[in-house]
Parts: C-alpha cells; sequence; structure tokens
C-alpha cells in the first residue's frame, strides 16, 4: 500500500486527490476553483485530443476557433439557454487597470456592454452561422473547436468540475431535422466508441430526461459510466437544438423549393472530466492505472547495478533490447534529443507513445514506485543476472503479474499484443464492475434501498421535473439516463404505479 495515498475503502475522495498528486497530473491555482494541469495530465489530454480530433475528421468534422468572450446579449435571445447558465457565468465588466490612490490597481474603463466568459460557445457560434450560411448549398456546416470554458462552479474538484476546464465542442447545421437528428446521434456512437476502446471506460448510451437536457435542447443524449465508488459519470453529451438557437439567431438558408427556412443545429462534447473519469474507473490503492492507448509512457525500464563495469553490461544489454523494440534510427535520433538522465524513445511516432529508460541516481525501488505511480503500463528492471541469463522480468502495472520474457523475443510485436491484451482486460474489469453492481428494482422503496449502496438502478419509471427533483432531494440521485437498450420495454412505475412506464437508470453522480 502506498504510504502517500488514502486507500479507497478509507476515503475515497482523498484517495482520488492523492493519486492525481502523486502522479503529478494537476495541481491547485491560485484562482478558487482553478486547476493548473501539469505536464504528466496534459499529456493524457493530449492522447485523448489526438485520438478524437482523429474520429472527428474521419466524419467529416473540420477544427475552427470562436472568441472567448461574448456580449451579454448574446445570451439573453435564447430565453433557456440563459437560464440554464446564468448562475454560472463570469463576466467581463472593464478593459483596463489603472492605479488606485493607495499605489495599488483598481478595474478602470468601464465597457458600454459587458463580456461573458463562455460557459459555451452556441451563441457566439450562432451568431457567426447567421453569416455564413446563405443556402442549402452552404450545409451541411460542421465545425469543432477545442478550447477552454469557464462555469463559476460552487464545488469545485480537480478534472471532474472546475471553474475552468478544456474541452471540445462540436457545432453542426442541417438542413432537415431528420439530418441534425442523425448527426446527434452519429456523434454520440463516436464517444461511446472512443470511450470503450480509448478510455477502457464501459457506457450506457442514452437519452436524457427534460430536467437533465441541455438549456434551449430539443433532446439530449449521454453516455454514462459508472466509477469505483458505485457514483456515476456523466462522459460525453451530444444535444439536438433543433430550430431553437436558429430562430434566436436568424440562420437562414434559402431552401431548394427558394422558401427561406431555418437550419437545424447541433452541439456535442466532452471536457477534461474524461481524465478524471480515467482515474476513478481503473486505478487503485497504489496509484494511477493508465489503459496502455492512453499512456504516455508504455514501458519504463529500471536499470540495476553496482559498479561501472556492471553499468556498461547493463548499459549494451538494454541499447540492444531498446533497439529491437523501436529501431536503431529511433535509438540514434532520441540519442541526439536526449536531456537529463530520463532517456526517451518513440515507441509509436503517431500516437506519441515512448519507452523510457531511467538512468537517474536514484535507488530501483524509489524508480519503480515512480513509474508505478504513473500508472506506466509496464516496467521492467534489468540487472546483471539479467543480462547473464538473456531474459528479463516484465511487470504489469494493471494486475501486478510477472512474465519473463527471453530477450530475442522483445520485439515490438510482442510489446503490442501485450499491450493490447491490458487494453482489453482492463475494459472487461470495468464492465465486470458495471455489470455486478447495476440493479433492477420494482418500487421505490427497493430504489431508496440499491441507491444507498452504490450503481446503476434500473426502472420503470414515468419521468417528470416533480417527481425526478422530489426523488434527487431526497436520495441525491437523478436519472442518468433514458438506455437505448431498453428502448420499447414499459412497464408499471416504481414511483406512480402507473403502467406503461420507460425503463430508466437511477444513480448518484458526480
Amino acid at each position: 500500500m502506498a504510504k502517500n495515498i488514502k486507500t479507497r475503502a478509507e476515503d475515497y475522495s482523498q484517495w482520488y486527490l492523492d493519486v492525481i498528486k502523486a502522479a503529478q497530473l494537476a495541481d491547485y491555482a491560485p484562482v478558487r476553483g482553478c486547476m493548473v494541469i501539469r505536464p504528466e495530465g496534459f499529456a493524457l489530454w493530449e492522447a485523448i485530443q489526438r485520438d478524437l480530433d482523429r474520429r472527428f475528421k474521419e466524419t467529416g468534422h473540420v477544427n475552427a476557433y470562436f472568441p472567448l468572450l461574448i456580449p451579454m446579449n448574446f445570451l439573453a435571445k435564447e430565453a433557456q439557454h440563459v437560464e440554464g447558465f446564468a448562475m454560472e457565468c463570469a463576466v467581463v465588466t472593464h478593459h483596463r487597470l489603472e492605479k488606485d490612490d493607495k499605489g495599488g490597481l483598481k478595474a478602470a474603463g468601464e465597457l458600454e456592454e459587458p463580456f461573458v466568459i463562455r460557459p459555451t460557445s452556441e451563441t457566439v457560434i450562432g451568431h457567426m452561422y447567421a453569416q455564413w450560411i446563405q443556402s442549402y448549398r452552404d450545409l451541411p456546416v460542421l465545425i469543432n473547436q477545442w478550447c477552454n470554458v469557464m462555469r463559476w462552479e460552487l464545488r469545485t474538484r480537480l478534472f471532474l468540475r472546475t471553474a475552468e476546464f478544456l474541452w471540445q465542442e462540436g457545432h453542426t447545421a442541417h438542413e432537415t431535422h431528420d439530418e441534425a437528428q442523425e448527426e446527434t446521434l452519429r456523434m454520440l456512437d463516436v464517444y461511446a466508441s472512443f470511450a470503450e476502446e480509448f478510455l477502457a471506460l464501459p457506457v450506457v448510451k442514452g437519452r436524457k430526461t427534460e430536467s437533465e437536457k441541455f438549456p434551449g435542447a430539443d433532446a439530449t443524449y449521454a453516455i454514462e459510466g459508472l466509477m469505483q465508488d458505485g457514483k456515476a459519470l456523466q462522459a460525453g453529451t451530444s444535444h439536438n437544438l433543433g430550430q431553437n438557437f436558429a430562430k434566436a439567431f436568424d440562420i437562414k438558408f434559402l431552401g431548394r423549393d427558394n422558401k427561406q427556412e431555418h437550419v437545424w443545429t447541433t452541439s456535442w462534447g466532452v471536457s477534461t472530466r474524461l481524465i478524471g473519469a480515467l482515474i476513478m474507473a481503473h486505478s487503485d490503492d497504489e496509484g494511477l492505472t493508465l489503459p496502455p492507448k492512453v499512456a504516455p509512457v508504455v514501458l519504463a525500464i529500471v536499470p540495476i547495478y553496482k559498479t561501472d563495469e556492471d553499468r556498461a553490461k547493463v548499459a549494451a544489454f538494454i541499447d540492444k533490447t531498446v533497439a529491437a523494440l523501436v529501431g536503431e534510427d529511433e535509438v540514434a535520433a532520441a540519442a541526439r534529443r536526449k536531456q537529463g538522465d530520463l532517456a526517451s524513445y518513440f515507441f509509436d511516432k503517431v500516437t506519441g507513445q515512448r519507452i523510457i529508460v531511467d538512468w537517474r541516481d536514484n535507488r530501483p525501488g524509489d524508480k519503480q514506485f515512480h513509474w508505478e505511480q504513473r500508472g506506466v503500463p509496464f516496467r521492467m528492471e534489468v540487472g546483471p543476472r539479467d543480462v547473464d541469463s538473456g531474459s528479463v522480468v516484465m511487470k504489469r502495472r494493471f494486475d501486478r503479474a510477472k512474465e519473463t520474457v527471453e530477450a530475442g523475443k522483445l520485439t515490438p510485436k510482442h510489446l503490442r499484443t501485450e499491450l493490447d491484451d491490458v487494453q482489453r482486460l482492463m475494459f472487461d474489469k470495468a464492465k465486470a464492475f458495471r455489470d455486478a453492481n447495476t440493479h433492477h428494482v420494482t418500487s421505490y422503496d427497493e430504489l431508496k434501498a440499491k441507491l444507498e449502496t452504490g450503481g446503476f438502478v434500473r426502472c420503470f419509471f414515468h419521468h417528470g421535473k416533480e417527481a425526478e427533483a422530489t426523488i434527487k432531494e431526497e436520495t441525491k440521485a437523478t436519472v442518468r439516463c433514458i438506455p437505448f437498450d431498453a428502448q420499447g420495454k414499459t412497464g408499471k412505475c416504481m414511483y406512480s404505479g402507473q403502467e406503461g412506464a420507460p425503463e430508466v437508470i437511477f444513480a448518484v453522480a458526480y
């Protein structure tokens, strides 16, 4: 058990923060509710961004960038939207600083109209689309942007809920309702496949209730994951905005029948809370555990030696081993860019994943501990006896399994196969946990009892704002979604007793 990390059983919330600190993923910023994403954490975001961006472009989307500041009157144009975000908005009212009478600084140059720091960009993008779209020939517009947003949250937690966070937000415009709906569900599928294939995070796809949908949307769809403490995490959302923002911002086009029509729009997004999902779904009491596809470093090699002669012997063996894994050209390139005592080699130049040889002047145990707490999928110790035997021991971070491998078998294919196996095993473990903690109930008393122990609780329920608000007040749980895998199923509502209720999933959520 790591002494610098509380156990999950002891204090799950503190465990989560301890894992972040031990892995040096993020730190608290001097601005309340904001975080600094450290290089180790940003590397995870870059991996997420890289894979998602590829998926977006494969579905025809392109990237653009829109302003951070949004005129306040823009938010007022869509009533539900401003109501949904009003309490979270940060407002800029002045445009410069000047010295006060005491030699300090004060805000000066009051703006004629205040600006809102974007909580989301539907309004400013809607304004621009109104300038760009004239005819059905201009449609569809398929744009995504990678950016930061700010929502003045009262209760914050690193990665999961911070005042400022990083995300991507897709915004599209279409000729018909059906095309917009198809886009909304397509991007939900993109998120689901990304979560399961890349993050090894099993998710449930479904539609949000009216109480939980995005302000200003006709319909909101989400992917929901289950964390190890039994709480749900909304990992991504996709919204069919109908013509609401199009009418608010007068986004019209000349249709095929030569009549003016409003476009149909969508928006969809995921954020740095996915890093929080990675931590809570996979990590253990020793620290961070990363799915191989996300890991910036896939293998850490720790040399062990006492004498200069042993060091030379071990170094020659490691050089040969690394060359077999990454190629002679990469070894030469790495030597040219080497900095410090960590030798870094690209195992996969496309993804940026690396193999590290840790030559720092630390004890071998400290090095092992360092890479374990950073979630590196595989570690390898190489000492004089390993050189003599011509084999090494590979240690797997996920389940601490060990495998003795002959040096001649250490090939890119072998390591890639091992990494793929761990990726699959991590997904299987998370899915087995979710399935074991998914319960079915038929009454409200059963619902309350199951929610006490955590997990997903499926039941038939006639959802409505009043009933949902009461249940949330009494249990802290919400309807996470109306799952697609239960479409068409109806039964007796566990709350009202009325027949014909759809199946929903309740859970306490982050």
